[in-house]
Formats: structure tokens, sequence, C-alpha cells
């Protein structure tokens, strides 16, 4: 079995979101309110409520705590640095794609250096050569051709998503070497990535709490990290013509009085 289950249900739940969002609707008095990235609103909150107050709570969340706690740090850095070096040659391709030939480059020189030298990615010897991590998603690729993220999906027990995101996911998968990893393997480097980055946002998690809706924090907040890595970290500023249009007339009334 070369994929794991994890991505199988995500495949699954992909197909089935695109076949509900013909005929998902949101009801007749909301339809102003509709957020247009969201037309799965109906069935995603559920998904996030399943997802931050049981999956979360009673599972990811005590899960990254003991593993965080009781892995010794320097295991928890070489086995994070494995997991992803996974992806390195997938990060090669999608930067060509892109033309980003020196993120090719430098990720070619990184996958070589640290699988052989660094000991299969334990160690991160490409670093100290200023060789940074660039990793790209097929999803970054599609967005840079104009390919917009598509309905907002929240995947049970995993959390945001979109479907631009879960076709890029799809396609990652296929290249070489995370398309010939078996089931364990992958389902370990899976597990090390998501303990992580729940560590990661540990941090944060305070102000999902006193939002007063963490189904729209967290659905904002996804596409604006989206946004941020699309445009490697420079994001266009977005003008809201209304804002703008209200501003206009507020300096010409000044202009007036003056």
């Amino acid at each position: 079995m070369k994929t794991s289950a994890v991505r199988f249900f995500q495949t699954f739940l992909l197909l089935i979101s695109v076949v509900l969002s013909g005929c998902s609707t949101l009801p007749a008095t909301d339809e102003s309110l509709a957020d247009p990235k969201d037309p799965l609103e109906v069935i995603n909150r559920p998904f996030w409520t399943f997802t931050w107050d049981y999956a979360d709570r009673y599972v990811a969340k005590p899960a990254s705590e003991l593993y965080t706690s009781y892995t010794p740090p320097f295991l928890r850095t070489g086995l994070y640095n494995m997991a992803l070096n996974l992806n390195e040659p997938a990060s090669i391709i999608n930067n060509l794609l892109q033309l980003k030939l020196t993120h090719a480059a430098k990720n070619t020189g990184r996958f070589i250096l640290n699988s052989t030298i660094g000991l299969f990615g334990f160690y991160d010897p490409a670093s100290d050569f200023g060789w940074t991590s660039t990793q790209e998603e097929f999803g970054e690729v599609l967005g840079t051709y104009g390919i917009s993220d598509g309905p907002y999906l929240v995947v049970p027990a995993l959390g945001p998503s979109s479907v631009r995101e879960e076709v890029g996911d799809y396609v990652d998968g296929l290249y070489w070497p995370l398309a010939v990893i078996d089931f364990w393997p992958n389902l370990v480097r899976l597990g090390v990535v998501g303990l992580e980055k729940r560590a990661s946002i540990r941090d944060q998690e305070q102000l999902l709490v006193e939002s007063t809706d963490p189904y729209e924090f967290i659905k904002n907040a996804y596409f604006q990290n989206m946004n941020y890595r699309l445009y490697d970290g420079s994001p266009p500023i977005e003008i809201n013509e209304d804002e703008e249009a209200e501003i206009d007339a507020l300096l010409e009334e000044f202009e007036d009085i003056d």
C-alpha cells in the first residue's frame, strides 16, 4: 500500500465536497451574508466543531504536548528534518514550474547534501551554506497560474483547507520519493509533521479561544496564510473599492470646508 489512509480520506472528501458545492446553499435569509469563498459553510461548521472541540482537544493537543515534553530536542529536530527533507524533490519541481530557478537550485543542493552528509535528512548541514528551505507545494503552482483557491474546506480532524490545496497535496504525493513510501513510514512522517505543526501554534491558541467566531477567525487566517505563501511573503496590497470611495468622499468634504 503506497498511499496513506489520510491521503485517501482527503481525496474522498474532496470529491464529495466538489459534488456538494453544486447543490449546497445557505438559507435564503442568509444569502446576503454568505462568503463566496465558503459555499460549503453549512457542512464546514459542523466539521470545524468536531475538529476543534473534539479531535484537537482530546487527541491532537494532548498528543502534541506529550510528544514535545518527552521527546529529546535533538531527536525532535532530527525527525522533523527528515520529514521535511522528503518534500524537497516536490519543491524542486514546483519551483521549476514557477520558473523560480534559484529556489529550485537551493532545494536540489539541500536534498543532496542533507540526504548524504546529513544522514537521510536527520541533520541539516545545507543551512550552514545558507541554503534555507523554500518548500513549494503544487497548490502554489496552480495559484501562480491564476487558479483560485476554490471552495473553502474543513477536513474533519485535520482542519482548514481548500479545493486547490487538496488537489495540490494530491499531486505532491505523486512525486518521488513520497509516491514510493509505504503506508507505515508515510504515516509516521505525517504524524511528526502534524505534531510539530500543532506545537507551533500553541502560543497563538489563546487568540482563537478569545475570538468572537473561531470558525471565521481560522478561515480568514487560512486564506491570509495561503496568500502570504503564494507571493513568497510579499502579497499585494488589496484595496477595498467601497472604503476607498468613502475616503475620497471625506477628503472632498474637507476640501470644500477649506
